[in-house]
């Protein structure tokens, strides 16, 4: 079980009445995260940058290693970046395309995936077709495996949608996609933190991830992992002198393994919040928290749905930590202002950040809570309250 008094006195947002739900957007980071961060930044003021990170080079190895041990892969595996749209890029970017060629995407994606499958097919030859949702709104498996054939160089999976609570199955779609010889990228923006992540189970061929979200680590953090054999043959699209070694007048030699993907210049008081933040939902207990999250959802699904006038729009068979919800007679950015005016933090996801599946729904827009482990029952129901008078 756990210990949620003290998860909340570790949570400097709590305890001050603030009703925060909007861990899908920017977490409340536990105060060990803010802690490593301004202690480092602290250091560089009186020693500098490169000192100060000379003096933590054994910390910053172990974040990649705190990543691997969350997601079951080993450290070489993972490359660190300042986000997941970064690390997604980072590697789609890398596949080689070319006419004729087909990038498969979710169709409840990421604008931000869309935009730059779009981008490559426009710039290479290759089409960009959508995967269909069954009737429960998750990917539908038997239309996937009548759309993969050997042209389909890859597949843009999204595990779990920016715009409700949805969770896609993603390792069965990974061995179809694979069946067909398709490389597999999974977008796990918003499960990283929330929802188990086992690669080895998935399958996947690389995976990427933000530290904002569930995993409550600083903005502007984010990691790759790659399948290892992908990690040690696969040139990234940009490189630098830590991805690379000039090692002659016409020649350089890549990185051994995923470090390829990383950049030298970086954020290193961010990445050592990640690896803090890692380290805390380690000692935590991954399930644990998984579960506590799991039960807030749910519970604010239920309270949701016995509103008059409130519509809970999440779909699929499995549900994350995202509750996504309309009001009949009020529109969800007026939603979300009201709450604000009294505490209470949620968002708004518009169509444009998912357009084929709000499009499909006849959807402008849902007001999305997505409430983590330090969120209080007490306060859930402050917020079905709020939401009641409206």
């Amino acid at each position: 079980m756990l210990n949620e008094q003290r998860i909340r006195k570790d949570t400097s947002g709590v305890g001050n009445g603030l009703v925060f739900l909007d861990s899908a957007g920017s977490s409340l980071p536990p105060r060990v995260v803010t802690e490593a961060v301004i202690a480092h930044l602290r250091r560089e003021a009186v020693i500098g940058g490169y000192r100060a990170a000379n003096e933590r080079l054994d910390d910053l190895a172990a974040v990649k290693q705190s990543i691997a041990t969350l997601i079951n892969a080993t450290p070489a595996s993972i490359a660190l970046s300042d986000s997941a749209t970064r690390s997604w890029a980072d590697f789609f970017y890398s596949v080689p395309l070319g006419p004729g060629d087909r990038i498969l995407i979710s169709g409840s994606d990421y604008a931000s995936n869309a935009i730059a499958a779009l981008q490559r097919a426009r710039a290479t030859g290759a089409t960009v077709e959508h995967i269909p949702s069954d009737p429960t709104g998750q990917l539908d498996l038997d239309a996937f495996a009548d759309l993969v054939d050997d042209r389909v160089k890859l597949v843009s999976l999204l595990h779990a949608p920016t715009n409700g609570g949805l969770v896609n199955p993603a390792a069965e779609a990974t061995r179809i996609a694979h069946e067909a010889g398709a490389l597999v990228l999974l977008d796990a923006c918003q499960s990283a933190g929330q929802i188990p992540l086992d690669v080895a189970e998935l399958g996947v061929d690389a995976l990427s991830a933000t530290g904002r979200k569930w995993l409550r680590g600083p903005r502007g953090t984010g990691f790759l992992y790659m399948r290892p054999e992908l990690a040690a043959a696969m040139e990234p699209g940009r490189l630098d002198l830590h991805s690379a070694e000039w090692i002659a007048p016409d020649a350089y030699r890549l990185a051994p393994d995923a470090s390829r993907f990383e950049f030298w210049e970086h954020d290193v008081a961010a990445r050592l919040g990640l690896g803090a933040a890692v380290d805390y939902l380690l000692e935590l207990g991954p399930d644990e928290v998984y579960a506590a999250i799991a039960a807030r959802a749910e519970y604010l699904r239920k309270g949701l749905s016995e509103i008059p006038g409130v519509t809970v729009r999440d779909l699929g068979l499995r549900h994350s930590g995202i509750v996504s919800f309309t009001l009949d007679a009020v529109a969800p950015i007026q939603v979300r202002d009201r709450l604000a005016a009294q505490d209470i933090t949620v968002t708004v996801s518009h169509r444009s950040s998912t357009l084929l599946d709000m499009t499909g729904r006849a959807l402008d827009a849902v007001v999305r809570a997505s409430p983590h482990c330090f969120v209080g029952f007490d306060e859930l129901d402050r917020f079905l309250a709020a939401v009641a008078e409206l």
